[in-house]
């Protein structure tokens, strides 16, 4: 014969369920926090008075842009409007994961005459170049390009 359900039990019962639901939502709260990589801008006020100039300013150097990666290398293509290669005058980036800082690296850019190339290390997935170019006229050229990596 089963024992009787009490008080006691229903509290306690309902206590661990409870219990359980917020250790997991703090859980969760610990772990967005822990691999937010952080704001894009301090103050976006600031930062939107500029966008238009600044994106016809980027738009008007006709670049075109392509990232892929083989075998451990990235290679970034810049051209320019009929085709041909870019050499910038300053190239910035972060290479690293959609949605965790724990794999951004910072590539080493060379330039060969027709490609930037760095060495980077991956693993299977999608992946985000964050890049800043500084166009030989001082234009800034800024662009998220997502890289799949295949294995």
């Amino acid at each position: 014969m089963a024992a009787p359900i009490t008080g006691r039990k229903v509290f306690f019962g309902m206590s661990a369920a409870f219990g359980v639901i917020i250790a997991v939502n703090l859980f969760m709260a610990y772990s967005a926090v822990r691999t937010f990589p952080g704001l894009e801008v301090k103050n976006s006020y600031v930062a939107s008075q500029n966008f238009d100039r600044d994106r016809a300013a980027q738009e008007a150097l006709g670049w075109s842009i392509h990232a892929e990666v083989h075998q451990e290398e990235l290679q970034l293509a810049i051209t320019n409007d009929v085709g041909q290669p870019v050499e910038v005058a300053e190239l910035t980036g972060t290479f690293g994961r959609a949605t965790s800082v724990r794999d951004d690296q910072i590539p080493d850019f060379v330039f060969d005459g027709t490609l930037y190339r760095a060495p980077v290390a991956t693993s299977a997935g999608n992946w985000n170049l964050r890049f800043e170019a500084m166009a030989k006229d001082g234009t800034m050229f800024r662009q998220r390009v997502v890289v799949l990596v295949e294995r």
